[in-house]
């Protein structure tokens, strides 16, 4: 006798469709677990390498800290070749060994700064603007000094144009850099220099509005009495 054919449900269609599912994700991972190991522990490689990528680049960055507190009173006390030397008999690193070893880390930006300077002082200017060029660090106030030591630094081959355009530059990078109109001043100097008569003209007005309290204002009258003369 035959006897009805049970009807299978929606239900148990749905649940036979998730264990069919799941034995062919099983099946899948038996037959490829070796490579999705792989897989997996590539990743958590990675992972790994970037948070000791970060721990160390975080280290490195308080180690030029620490180098950079003890070298810089040798170049504040004026002894700019020991400051770029360093004094290894008092086991100080010098500025250009703390650039070398740290230079991508924030504090090693700095150094460069500090280097930048102390080659000026010496006059070797090329070594200077190398220094300044390079600085690439987050600080807004290091990035507008360095943009006027590459100025400083057209300004001894008389590239007067380069220089104002890297003054003015300089200037714009903060509203509160105490050091705007100091910059803004040199790169009207370098536009009398180009003869821009009107654009020296018109930054020297900007100084006296913007800037009224800097003592770089005393300076602009001269300048514009020249300028009109």
């Amino acid at each position: 006798m035959l006897t009805k054919k049970k009807r299978i449900s929606k239900k148990e269609m749905k649940e036979d469709k998730l264990v069919t599912s799941y034995y062919s994700a099983y099946n899948y991972f038996v037959e490829n677990q070796a490579k999705i190991l792989i897989g997996l522990g590539a990743i958590a490689l990675v992972v790994v390498a970037v948070i000791l990528f970060s721990n160390k680049k975080s280290n490195d960055n308080l180690t030029a800290a620490a180098q950079l507190s003890k070298i810089i009173p040798v170049f504040e006390a004026g002894q700019y070749q020991e400051a770029v030397d360093g004094q290894p008999s008092s086991n100080i690193a010098g500025l250009k060994t703390i650039v070398d070893d740290f230079g991508s880390t924030e504090n090693g930006e700095v150094a460069k700064i500090y280097l930048a300077h102390a080659y000026t002082f010496l006059n070797k200017w090329e070594e200077a603007y190398n220094y300044y060029s390079d600085y690439s660090g987050s600080n807004t106030i290091f990035k507008s000094t360095a943009q006027a030591g590459e100025a400083a630094y057209y300004e001894t081959k008389e590239d007067y144009k380069e220089a104002a355009n890297l003054y003015k530059k300089a200037a714009q990078n903060s509203e509160t850099n105490p050091s705007n109109a100091e910059y803004l001043l040199k790169a009207g100097i370098n536009f009398i220099k180009l003869g821009n008569k009107a654009e020296a003209e018109s930054i020297f007005k900007e100084i006296k509005e913007k800037y009224k309290t800097s003592p770089v204002v005393q300076e602009i009258e001269r300048y514009l009495i020249q300028l009109n003369g």
